[in-house]
């Protein structure tokens, strides 16, 4: 039974499973529902009367006439003004926000429409109040594909086998989730994968069958029994684990149809099961996250059915299927019950699996999910061992799992007094206590600068370059990732500092040379804010060491200002300014968590549903589980749109 793949019937196989893939894969887009709020009505009207009084004229006096018909930078404000609550609207304006804010916008050779400083910071407070023109429309449901780790996770706990045998698929580029869709050379990928599985799980002909075997496929039907029924209830049984739902008439169907098939082509009934099993293992219900097939309502917004928020839930948390109880609960119904589903967040986040969150989405969020292929200078940074990447990679994760296990406020990811090292990672911490091997252990830190993501070598390693430090690196940063602020992009054709040439140029510091791009009129106002808040970090080495001089031997200048205008002399001091902002802290990660679960960028009726979040985490201390069940029982997470 074991044919080659490159057999004349197997390559017939592969044609018809992937026209199975071609007629399933175009399934709906999808979105979400409404949320009752007593006072939108009197916001949305008062977003209405700012736009028309003070945005609009903003625009008009100093932006339209680079952001009009034929927009410079991507920013057209022009289409903005005619739909200024649309989804793509909501992006325009904030990236013309992050540009005033920082001085970049408007430019500084049209002196005569400059708007003020109060004009400023009050062009930002007009356009967050346009998240109220947005229609009552959480955006539209992204269906997506299992990330490469979900996808050996789901195969090891369906089939128990080795999740490394997805190792042949390429490593995805993430962004706020996932990407959604299949390349050719993916699908070839996907059904060699499919064929690994089949014959790790199957015995050989002749061979009694395994324990997996036999959940899969039953008893060999007796004598006289009706095959294609036997096999429509075995199909029922494949799809119904594979799908995380039961299938539909319809999907069976096509399952069915596959079996039949193989029996035109004198396979026999085991075979003909193994080939219909593999149009499950390469079927789009089983490497994306699809919603039901059919929704019985009129209504153009609904909750999710109890089945797909138990993939949503079981994926973001654990990156793995739905297990027993989640299954039950959704067989039940009782899984969109608000209480129902808090208790399944607390009891999927006190198991040993939730350690995956961080790999999904914490890892990406702190930007060192690339550091296993960073370069640093061997001979700058002999110590930069496998050991020590690996060191540092987990020192990351197992602090996040304790800040989510131990549910402590946000402000922890900032400021802790405890960190985990083992043997190479103490030595690059400079400890006094002796720590031996390579086991990570948890330990207290005296030394106020460290503790928390800012002072943490992962960190500090993946915002530097190969030979030094980047003080704009670690700038943006400690803006975007920490504080959650948009940064402008920087201009093209900036060269880096090593590329600047000039005689005058010898002898100088990092910092010197760094504050040379603020006396360009196009790099200048982004560094001011910038570049005071990476030298804030300048004791700490390109991979975390700390130093009170660098490699010239002058002494560390680490004092610098938070765009507030609060200023800083020691990475301590700098932690602690950033602690004091436990609101903008807990927003970040409640905004980006959303995000992540969601696939898709946040647009303008999605930051309302925020605003109420955050007055419920406001009222819990900024409690980090408290974050995550609040984005998981959410509106946006528990309902989505029938698009007609």
């Amino acid at each position: 039974m074991h044919r080659s793949c490159h057999s004349p019937f197997f390559s017939k196989t592969a044609l018809v499973l992937g026209l199975f893939v071609g007629s399933l894969v175009e399934l709906p887009c999808l979105a979400e529902t409404k949320e009752e709020a007593s006072d939108e009505a009197a916001l949305r009207a008062d977003a209405r009367k700012t736009f028309k009084e003070d945005v609009a004229p903003f625009v008009e006096n100093y932006c339209i006439r680079c952001h009009g018909p034929r927009p410079k930078g991507g920013v057209n404000l022009k289409s903005a003004l005619k739909s200024p609550g649309s989804a793509s609207s909501f992006l325009h304006w904030k990236k013309a926000v992050a540009n005033v804010k920082v001085h970049d916008m408007p430019p500084e050779e049209d002196v005569s429409k400059i708007p003020t400083d109060e004009e400023r910071r009050q062009f930002a407070e007009w356009i967050d109040k346009l998240k109220y023109l947005a229609p009552r429309d959480p955006g539209p449901f992204v269906i997506r594909r299992l990330s490469k780790v979900e996808y050996g996770n789901t195969l090891q706990d369906l089939y128990g086998v080795d999740p490394g045998i997805v190792g042949v698929l390429p490593d995805e580029v993430v962004g706020e989730g996932f990407l959604n869709s299949i390349s050719p050379l993916q699908s070839e990928l996907y059904l060699e994968i499919a064929n690994r599985v089949v014959e790790e799980v199957l015995a050989a002909k002749g061979e009694d069958p395994a324990a997996v075997q036999k959940r899969l496929f039953g008893e060999t039907p007796s004598d006289g029994a009706d095959l294609r029924e036997e096999a429509r209830r075995v199909a029922q049984s494949l799809a119904r684990d594979a799908f995380r739902r039961p299938p539909s008439d319809s999907e069976l169907d096509v399952l069915v149809g596959v079996f039949d098939l193989a029996r035109e082509n004198q396979l026999d009934y085991t075979a003909s099961l193994t080939l219909m099993w593999k149009a499950v293992l390469v079927s789009p219900q089983f490497l994306f996250i699809t919603p039901a097939e059919e929704v019985d309502s009129d209504e153009s917004i609904v909750r999710l059915d109890d089945y797909q928020l138990a993939s949503r839930l079981s994926y973001l948390l654990w990156s793995a299927p739905p297990d027993d109880e989640l299954i039950a609960l959704a067989e039940k119904g009782d899984l969109r019950k608000t209480e129902v589903l808090r208790s399944q967040v607390e009891r999927l986040l006190a198991h040993p699996r939730s350690r995956a969150l961080f790999d999904s989405f914490g890892a990406q969020w702190w930007r060192v999910n690339g550091l296993e292929q960073q370069v640093f200078d061997p001979d700058l940074f002999p110590e930069v061992t496998p050991d020590l990447r690996k060191a540092m990679m987990d020192e990351a994760r197992l602090f996040f799992g304790s800040v989510v296990r131990e549910n402590e406020s946000v402000v922890r990811f900032v400021d802790s007094d405890y960190t985990f090292v083992n043997e190479p990672l103490a030595e690059l911490y400079g400890l006094e206590q002796t720590i031996q091997g390579k086991e990570m252990r948890r330990v207290e830190l005296a030394n106020p600068n460290r503790g928390g993501i800012l002072g943490m070598p992962v960190t500090l390693a993946s915002t530097s370059f190969p030979g030094r430090t980047s003080p704009v690196r670690r700038g943006v940063w400690v803006l975007e990732q920490v504080l959650g602020e948009r940064v402008p992009p920087p201009p093209p054709d900036v060269p880096e500092l090593e590329e600047l040439k000039g005689e005058d140029l010898e002898g100088l510091t990092l910092r010197q040379l760094t504050e040379l791009h603020q006396s360009e009129a196009t790099c200048a106002n982004c560094h001011q804010v910038l570049d005071p808040i990476g030298f804030g970090l300048e004791n700490f080495d390109a991979i975390g060491r700390w130093r009170d001089r660098d490699s010239a031997g002058v002494a560390i200048d680490s004092k610098g200002k938070l765009p507030s205008g609060k200023g800083f002399a020691t990475p301590a001091e700098l932690k602690g300014l950033l602690a004091d902002r436990e609101s903008d802290l807990a927003r970040n990660l409640t905004e980006r968590l959303m995000a992540h679960a969601l696939g898709r960028q946040l647009e303008g009726y999605d930051e309302i549903v925020i605003d109420r979040l955050m007055r419920r985490i406001a009222e819990d201390d900024f409690r980090v589980r408290t974050i995550i069940t609040e984005v998981i029982t959410s509106y946006l997470f528990t309902h989505r749109k029938i698009e007609g």
